[in-house]
């Protein structure tokens, strides 16, 4: 399939992202650089990132690799990064971009997101959790705008914030952000966050769409939404897989969807979701899905000033 016929989004300040991409994620090193080059073989063009995947460096190499060889410029790839938690004081967040740009091997970002609303102090206590920081995430993003001002990244936004941050954010902000990006998929459906971020022409990114059935701490009891027989009857009718159906989802809602796999068959399962588009039906039958299931939650956080699933959404 071509990339010319990948659907893209547009942002709030005019500028467009391609609506899927690949998702980093738990990608190991020794194995992340080889399927991010097989990705752009394949077509993909939106490569998400961050440095606490610890995996920034080898997919830098192989970014670089295909521009190199002439597969891409650097201009027909979109590259998001993340500004993770240790990094909140305004006078850390360039450093932080820096050493993201250095690894990535490329000038400027595409994306960068503030990665979760809490910041964390350096070290952690004796029981291995996460230090709360006094960082404000309203001060973080001045910094944020400051990077764009730089020219250092393209556009700006937020990873894990709920509705009351965002209000928060917006009443002492200049830039808007262009996207929100949260764990989404028919367990766990967004509605009222998606409608909340669409309000404020802010665009869901919807990260584990697939469910994360290879989390670490997956129970064996888990629900496997790859497995759920309700989908699999919808794929079955679109002539599809339930994967496909999923991702599909997402993009009729106007989400940005990442799903993570090294597996240079799934991301081509992946990538031909664009022939294809659920009816209204079908998308109101898999919100119905929903069970609040949110497998990323941070739990060890919940007591944070800023942590962001203690309301709705």
């Amino acid at each position: 399939m071509s990339c010319s016929r990948m659907a893209k989004v547009k942002f709030n300040n005019g500028n467009y992202c391609p609506m899927l991409g690949l998702g980093t994620w738990q990608s190991a090193p020794g194995s992340v650089g080889e399927a991010v080059k097989k990705a752009i073989d394949i077509g993909y063009r939106h490569i998400d990132c961050s440095p606490i995947y610890e995996n920034e460096k080898e997919i830098g190499q192989a970014l670089k690799s295909k521009i190199d060889d002439e597969t891409v410029t650097r201009e027909d790839l979109f590259i998001t990064s993340k500004l993770w938690n240790t990094n909140h004081h305004p006078d850390k967040v360039e450093a932080a971009l820096t050493n993201t740009l250095n690894d990535l091997c490329v000038d400027y970002l595409d994306l960068y997101l503030i990665h979760w609303p809490l910041g964390f102090a350096e070290g952690y206590t004796d029981e291995g959790n996460f230090i709360e920081s006094d960082d404000d995430y309203v001060d973080t993003w001045k910094a944020m705008e400051d990077m764009l001002e730089k020219g250092l990244v393209k556009n700006i936004g937020l990873s894990n914030f709920n509705s009351k941050q965002i209000e928060r954010l917006l009443r002492h902000s200049t830039v808007t952000p262009v996207v929100n990006q949260v764990e989404c998929h028919p367990y766990l459906t967004q509605i009222k966050l998606s409608d909340f971020c669409q309000s404020k022409e802010i665009v869901l990114t919807a990260y584990s769409p697939l469910g994360s059935p290879d989390r670490p701490w997956a129970k064996p009891e888990d629900a496997q939404l790859i497995n759920d027989e309700r989908l699999r009857s919808i794929a079955d009718n679109y002539d599809k897989t339930t994967a496909q159906v999923v991702l599909r989802y997402q993009i009729d809602r106007g989400h940005i969807v990442i799903p993570k796999t090294v597996s240079e068959s799934r991301m081509i399962e992946n990538f031909d979701i664009m022939n294809f588009k659920l009816s209204q039906d079908d998308i109101e039958l898999i919100n119905s899905f929903d069970c609040n299931g949110r497998i990323c939650a941070l739990e060890m956080c919940s007591g944070f000033k800023y942590y962001p699933f203690n309301i709705e959404y």
